[in-house]
């Protein structure tokens, strides 16, 4: 595989075919604006927008209060799309986030997506009654391998209902780590059927996280109108890059902040 070559014109040039690319609707990017926007102004333009396109994540269980403000600080300083809490968190982060254009994010069926579905939507609508404005849901992986699709996309639906019902985003997580590519595929079109907003690599909670070769396959099975978000092992500005060239647009990491420092060191 050929090193990414890590500079300003290349974060720019990825962010420009992004915003002309697949789903550029669910980046909120224009590509007018990447072109005149990033090479053309401030040397940290690229750099603002790359961070519109991140989801600033923390789910660990230890989580604690000092952790969700210090999340929260750093998604408003460098202007992500979403902070992205476990639910109980949801009430503080969205005090947190008032007057800000970061958006609140959680979870639902998380991270083994075994819950009922009226468990999954009662959990969706609580987190939305707090303030979420997106909420990550993980399907019925145990449906799907045993080929009970029909439950897989009841499943997703019942979700989807709740949160469009309220004007918030649904992602559907497939925890790629533990699929075949033809579960992943039919996982993929289940999801666009059933109404959801974007789909997901993985809850970061399994052995592997997001590949290349997933997010191309998930790219290409849910064509240009729904979003790709991948999540689970972007650490670096180069594994975020390649993220994006292989098909998304959006990104699920801890990592928020030192990626961003790394590119904005690149921008200068």
């Amino acid at each position: 595989m050929m090193m990414t070559i890590l500079n300003r014109r290349k974060i720019a040039e990825v962010l420009a075919a992004l915003a002309r690319g697949p789903a550029k609707a669910q980046t909120g990017l224009s590509a007018a604006a990447i072109e005149a926007g990033p090479e053309a102004s401030s040397p940290n333009g690229a750099v603002r927008t790359l961070a519109r396109l991140f989801d600033h994540t923390l789910l660990r269980p230890e989580t604690n209060r000092s952790g969700i403000e210090q999340c929260c600080r750093e998604a408003r300083q460098y202007g992500v799309a979403v902070a992205c809490v476990n639910p109980v968190w949801v009430p503080l982060a969205a005090s947190l986030l008032a007057g800000s254009p970061v958006r609140v994010g959680t979870v639902a069926g998380f991270p083994l997506g075994a819950s009922v579905t009226s468990i999954k939507r009662a959990e969706a609508w609580e987190a939305l009654r707090a303030g979420a404005q997106e909420i990550d849901m993980v399907l019925n992986i145990g449906a799907l391998k045993s080929g009970d699709l029909e439950r897989v996309e009841s499943d997703i639906r019942g979700v989807v209902e709740v949160c469009h019902e309220a004007g918030a985003t649904l992602k559907v997580i497939l925890e790629t780590a533990v699929l075949s590519d033809e579960e992943k595929v039919a996982a993929c079109r289940i999801a666009v059927r059933a109404g959801a907003d974007f789909v997901k690599t993985s809850t970061g909670f399994a052995p592997v996280g997001a590949t290349v070769h997933d997010v191309r396959l998930m790219r290409e099975t849910v064509g240009p109108d729904v979003g790709v978000k991948a999540a689970g092992g972007i650490r670096t500005l180069a594994d975020t890059l390649t993220m994006l060239e292989a098909g998304a647009n959006r990104l699920g990491t801890s990592a928020t902040v030192a990626i961003l420092e790394e590119a904005a060191r690149l921008a200068v």
